[in-house]
Formats: C-alpha cells, sequence, structure tokens
C-alpha cells in the first residue's frame, strides 16, 4: 500500500466523521458493510450542498422510503415535496428516475461496477466512482472539492481550477490503494472537510504535513488556484400571490423540465436564466386589486433573480393549471426556496401559520 494512503488510513481510523450514511472502520470491523442505496441517497444529496443541511433530509428519505423499490414506487409529487429546500431541483427527479430504473430493471440492486453506475439515471463520473468505491470497494479515483483541495496542496499544483481537474485526477487514481478504496476516498473527503479546509488549515494536524508541497513552500493557504468568475447576470420578473378569505393561496406547477421543473410556484412572468419576464401587475394571472409587496432576491448557480412581490385578496376562481391551497397545506408542495421567500414577503406568517398547525 502507498505510505499516503497508510498514513491516511491510520489518520481516518482514529478520525473519521460519524455520518449517518456512513459505516465507519469500526462496524466494517464486525461485518458491517455499506448499503449502496445509503450511499447513492447521500451522495445524490450532497451534490452542491453541506453536509449539515444534508442529514435531516437524507433522514426523512429513509424514515419515507427505506429501500429504493420504496422510492421507486412513491408519488413524484411526493418526492419533488421532500426534497424540497436542498435545491438542484433536477437532482431529485433523476433520483425518482434512478429509483424506477434499478426496481424495473435490476430487481432493486445497484451495479457494483462503475460502468453499471454511470449508465443510470442522474450518475455521472464523480457520483459513479463515490458509489463503487464505497458501496463495493473498487479502486476508484473519487475527486470531489474536498479532494481537489487536499491534492492541489499535496503536489502544489499551481494550474488553476477547473483546468487542473485532469491532473489532479490521474494524481488521486495513483495515490488510491487495492486495499480499503472506500475508506480512503471518504478519508480524503474528511481530510479536506476537516483539516485540510479552504481558508486556515490545520497543517499542524494534518497526516500527511510531511508529503505536503505547499506546506513545505509555507503558503497551502493559496492553493488551489482558479480562474476569475464571470459576473453573475441578473433576471427580473414577478411572483403573484393571491390569498383567499380562508387562506387560500393560488398555486401552480412548473413543466417537468428545466429549472425548477416538476416543482410548486405561485404564479410568476416568464424569466429564465437567459432573459427577464414582466415585473409590473398587468402580467398577474387574473384581474384583482393587486398591491406591490416589495422585492425579493434569489441566487441561483448562474444568475441571480429579483422578483417583484404582488399581492391580491380575492376569492377563489378557476385559473388554468391552477390549484387553490390551505395557507397550512403548504408543507405538503414542492416549494423551492425562491418560492416561499415570495409568499413569505407577501404574507409573513404563512410558514409560521403552518407549524403552529402542524
Amino acid at each position: 500500500m502507498d505510505h499516503f494512503a497508510r498514513k491516511l488510513l491510520a489518520w481516518y481510523d482514529r478520525h473519521h466523521r460519524e455520518l449517518p450514511w456512513r459505516v465507519g472502520p469500526s462496524d466494517k470491523a464486525q461485518g458491517v458493510v455499506p448499503d449502496p442505496y445509503h450511499v447513492w441517497l447521500s451522495e445524490i444529496m450532497l451534490q452542491q450542498t453541506t453536509v449539515q443541511a444534508v442529514k435531516p433530509y437524507f433522514d426523512k428519505f429513509l424514515t419515507r422510503w427505506p429501500r429504493v423499490a420504496d422510492l421507486a414506487a412513491a408519488d413524484t409529487d411526493e418526492v419533488m415535496a421532500a426534497w424540497a429546500g436542498l435545491g438542484y431541483y433536477a437532482r431529485a427527479r433523476n433520483l425518482k428516475k434512478c429509483a424506477e430504473v434499478l426496481a424495473r430493471d435490476h430487481d432493486g440492486r445497484f451495479p457494483d461496477t462503475f460502468e453499471g453506475l454511470k449508465a443510470l439515471p442522474g450518475i455521472g463520473d464523480y457520483t459513479a466512482a463515490a458509489i463503487a468505491a464505497i458501496a463495493f470497494d473498487r479502486p476508484e479515483a473519487v475527486v470531489d472539492g474536498n479532494v481537489e483541495r487536499v491534492v492541489t496542496r499535496l503536489f502544489a499544483i499551481e494550474t488553476p481550477l477547473p483546468t487542473a481537474k485532469p491532473e489532479i485526477k490521474t494524481r488521486t487514481k495513483a495515490m488510491t490503494p487495492a486495499e480499503r478504496p472506500g475508506d480512503y476516498a471518504q478519508a480524503m473527503m474528511d481530510l479536506g472537510a476537516t483539516i485540510c479546509t479552504p481558508k486556515r488549515p490545520a497543517c499542524v494536524l494534518c497526516p500527511l504535513r510531511d508529503d505536503c508541497i505547499a506546506l513545505s513552500k509555507d503558503d497551502p493557504q493559496r492553493l488551489p488556484l482558479k480562474m476569475p468568475k464571470a459576473a453573475r447576470p441578473v433576471r427580473y420578473g414577478a411572483a403573484f400571490i393571491a390569498e383567499t378569505p380562508d387562506q387560500r393561496i393560488l398555486l401552480k406547477t412548473r413543466e417537468n423540465k428545466g429549472l425548477l421543473g416538476g416543482m410548486a410556484e405561485v404564479p410568476t412572468t416568464g424569466w429564465t436564466a437567459r432573459s427577464d419576464g414582466e415585473t409590473g401587475k398587468d402580467a398577474a394571472p387574473f384581474s384583482a386589486a393587486w398591491t406591490p409587496k416589495g422585492e425579493v432576491t434569489h441566487v441561483f448557480t448562474h444568475f441571480e433573480l429579483r422578483l417583484a412581490i404582488w399581492h391580491a385578496a380575492s376569492d377563489e376562481r378557476p385559473v388554468t393549471g391552477g390549484r387553490w391551497t390551505q395557507i397550512t397545506a403548504l408543507g405538503e408542495e414542492a416549494l423551492p426556496s425562491v418560492m416561499k421567500k415570495a409568499i413569505t414577503q407577501a404574507i409573513p406568517d404563512a410558514f409560521k401559520a403552518r407549524r403552529e398547525t402542524s
């Protein structure tokens, strides 16, 4: 075993993070093996999301759908509602599709190779490598943001990200041991998350400090270098919150594709990542005494959205594609964060009311 792996695994055995989806070294010694369903679910949730944010969602999903076959059989709207708040909603749609494929074509079992995993919906190179390594102990190079940072500093890679990614992957592959590759992958992630952090890394505690070229140059925090980001464009639109006397509001469901696809929303104008929508009350879904309620801002990955908020008291009426939902039932809807912001801007106690009656 490579000396990097020996040092890192010895450190991991003593200092690994306790995570709800992880089987630690002591449990493995007792014969417990990782559940591929748990590994897959956690890896999909952890994309672009923090561990602390994911923990309650992971527990909620396992409580409601303890096996992949249960998730496959679940109602799509219920899955989207359970996912609401995690963001990057294409992940939830692909999660459901993947579960259905596994239940239909694989008898609910995950393929145990990189190639087999990557053929599933929503599973790319990183996720396939992570599941193969962690769930099946395949010696795959698992490279997330934490690993990129560790390897960049370890070898003092001066090429900026994302250009440096191929070199980082090559280095990671060469370091990955045939023995305990799953633990090794998780050890690299833990090292980046807890020791080799973006700012003020705790180098004195690092098991690889004697091998780190960046540390030998006395400037590890300078790495990794990154290409300058393009300015994030600002888009504009409007959101309309119609409220009945018995506290129902008008909701719709977005098309099952694109940004926020399949999620619930209040009526909005036709904004996209590339174009603005109307911002005035003339774009409202029906005529009423619409009053302005300020503006909300929401930052997506590639653009910033600013929505003018309009509110109207209205009797319930038919609206194409619309449904009138009790405010106290909003928690059962697949509302993304931006829509929760819009509703709260117009009706400050909307989600407080739901909590008090739940």
